[in-house]
């Protein structure tokens, strides 16, 4: 049996959580075309026969603007740390000259497979000279292509990742995919629906906290605030005669009553807190710790 931690790292936007949902077959990291949307370390699990693989979602790496921020690169941190094997996620159609510098400043200590994404937007003579690249940077063991967009090269990538986990017993029951709570993963539906419904500061200025959650027989009662930093921002949310909030709230409905497999009842709620990116007791009620 081969069990142990595959951490994912990479800059915003390279395809870290796509590769992740890809690999393990469900989507647990929410995904956006905007930049900066994985903020938590998400875990999924990934058994097969005579393995487990615990992947690791961690948010892209940045320099910090303020506190929430730092939380974020705090999760990368831990993450470096408690990786078996790293993944490290370059996206083909940028120069991998950038990454290479991320990567370098990861001081890592174990070892690192490259992954370079969205392979099918590239022509195979550039996808080479990126592999080769890489393949001479003192960090990388291995280099492997993949699109997880369209899954193709997955099960390479999966076959080159166990030759480096441990041996040992998994850590984790065989039925579970996460140790994420449900309340988590509601939250970040309806994050990500902010991200495709609404423009430019909303997204990033955004936090969900799941205030009510209840089973009852015929449905699940859920009660969400979202917290903004302005009243501006919060007429953006609401918009003319509350549009904007209903069709969130229809759009994200759908979705986690798909994930949860069951009948939901969701009420959205928008508060307004001041610079809660920056302030430390927010941000711990938010999730952010």
């Amino acid at each position: 049996m081969k069990s142990g931690f595959v951490n994912i790292f990479g800059k915003p936007n390279a395809g870290k959580s796509t590769l992740m949902n890809a690999l393990v077959g469900e989507k647990l990291a929410i995904v956006s075309p905007k930049v900066q949307t994985t903020r938590h370390r998400i875990r999924a699990f990934l058994n097969g026969p005579g393995y487990q693989i615990i992947f690791s979602d961690t948010p892209g790496i940045i320099e910090p603007e303020y506190k929430l921020h730092e939380r974020m690169m705090h999760a990368v941190k831990t993450s470096l740390e408690d990786a078996d094997l790293a993944l490290l996620i370059v996206d083909a159609k940028q120069a991998p000259d950038s990454a290479d510098e991320v990567f370098a400043g990861l001081k890592l200590k174990v070892p690192a497979i490259v992954v370079i994404n969205k392979a099918e937007m590239v022509k195979r003579e550039a996808l080479e000279k990126t592999v080769q690249f890489f393949l001479e940077r003192p960090y990388c063991n291995e280099a492997v292509t993949v699109s997880a967009l369209k899954r193709t090269g997955l099960d390479k990538l999966i076959d080159t990742i166990l030759k480096y986990l441990p041996e040992g017993e998994a850590f984790f029951a065989e039925d579970d995919i996460t140790d994420m709570p449900q309340r988590f993963f509601v939250a970040e539906i309806i994050r990500e629906k902010i991200y495709d419904l609404f423009d430019e500061e909303i997204p990033y200025q955004t936090a969900v906290q799941v205030t009510e959650f209840k089973e009852k027989s015929t449905l699940i009662k859920i009660t969400a605030e979202i917290i903004v930093q302005r009243e501006s921002q919060k007429a953006i949310l609401l918009g003319q005669g509350g549009q904007s909030i209903k069709e969130l709230g229809t759009t994200a409905r759908k979705e986690i009553e798909a994930f949860l497999d069951s009948k939901v009842f969701l009420e959205l709620f928008v508060k307004v807190r001041p610079k809660w990116r920056d302030n430390d007791l927010h941000l711990k009620e938010f999730g952010y710790v």
